[in-house]
């Protein structure tokens, strides 16, 4: 079962769909999230009150459009393109990151987003 949601970050909204894993449903059932962004070269974070471990499927590259969850930080993460860490293409997250969904249309808006903008996630 997926879970439709609405992300809003600064001017930009889209909707993304949730996975059916542990931490996926954990920040289901934390709706509506909301906090600052920060920015990490094609990547927006931010904290969370949800506290999950890394799970089995973690993964230490990602791809566009994804949406993790980052255990250090409890933070929800969204995905648009190569970041600090990353080599070349690749999209790196600073570790590993759980899996929770994707964005869906086109990840890239959110290139506009500026750090500290809000940024708030609803059920859709």
């Amino acid at each position: 079962m997926s879970q439709k949601i609405l992300i809003k970050a600064g001017n930009v909204t889209t909707e993304g769909v949730l996975n059916d894993t542990p931490t996926a449903n954990a920040i289901w059932e934390n709706l509506p999230l909301t906090g600052k962004a920060n920015i990490w070269g094609d990547e927006i974070y931010f904290a969370t009150p949800v506290k999950e471990e890394l799970e089995p499927t973690a993964k230490e590259v990602v791809e566009r459009g994804d949406l993790g969850y980052w255990p250090p930080g409890r933070a929800f993460c969204i995905f648009f393109g190569p970041t600090p860490a990353s080599t070349g293409a690749e999209i790196r997250p600073a570790s590993a990151v759980n899996i929770i969904g994707r964005v869906e249309g086109d990840p890239t808006v959110f290139k506009k987003v500026k750090e500290g903008a809000r940024v708030q996630i609803d059920p859709a």
